[in-house]
């Protein structure tokens, strides 16, 4: 991996498309993060349509975050997702992390751990 990133190749694998449901995610989340700056745009901010399309775009990019990516290509079409809004500087609240991490928490049966699933909830806060 190494020598191809080096080289300035992508290790194989890293080029395939991810799921079906993850690309609908990411998918979502575009169409709303473009509302949500149309909204601002059109009004100059500070009425509720801007603030319901905010937190739309918010809970789209919540879903991404909290996405169980199971396959490599999951893995990476997620994390490069989430690096290019990083990027923006809007991966900035406490849930993302959360949601990013108890993404990656399951037991020995396939299900999330528990105390992810309360933390989500809000219970264990």
């Amino acid at each position: 991996m190494v020598a191809a990133t080096a080289l300035g190749a992508e290790p194989p694998g890293w080029d395939q498309e991810p799921s079906n449901n993850l690309r609908a995610l990411i998918e979502a989340h575009k169409a709303a993060y473009a509302a949500f700056d149309k909204a601002l745009h059109d009004i100059g901010g500070g009425s509720g349509s801007d603030r319901a399309s905010r937190e739309e775009e918010e809970r789209a990019l919540l879903a991404i975050c909290g996405y169980a990516a199971v396959r490599e290509r999951d893995r990476v079409a997620k994390a490069r997702y989430l690096l290019e809004i990083e990027a923006r500087g809007e991966l900035d609240l406490a849930e993302h992390m959360q949601a990013v991490l108890q993404s990656t928490m399951w037991n020995k049966l396939g299900d999330r751990h528990a105390e992810g699933k309360l933390l989500m909830s809000g219970i264990g806060r």
